[in-house]
């Protein structure tokens, strides 16, 4: 069984949608995506900055209390 598939009007190369007039009205959104490698060093560095700070806290921590080490 075959199907037919008929464009009626064609796509513009500036992702416009034309109404009857051909008119522009509006455009549709561009979805971007991160590559993986952007999202890795993103990651890493959020992770590094999280257990930086983390042990900075620690450290006040343990100075504030009678258990300082020094």
């Amino acid at each position: 069984m075959a199907t037919n598939i008929t464009i009626t009007k064609p796509l513009r190369a500036d992702n416009a949608i034309d109404n009857d007039s051909g008119v522009a009205t509006r455009r549709r959104p561009v979805a971007r995506k991160l590559p993986g490698w952007l999202w890795f060093v993103a990651l890493w560095c959020f992770g590094v900055g999280s257990a930086m700070s983390l042990g900075f806290a620690f450290k006040l921590l343990m100075n504030a209390t009678l258990f300082a080490v020094r």
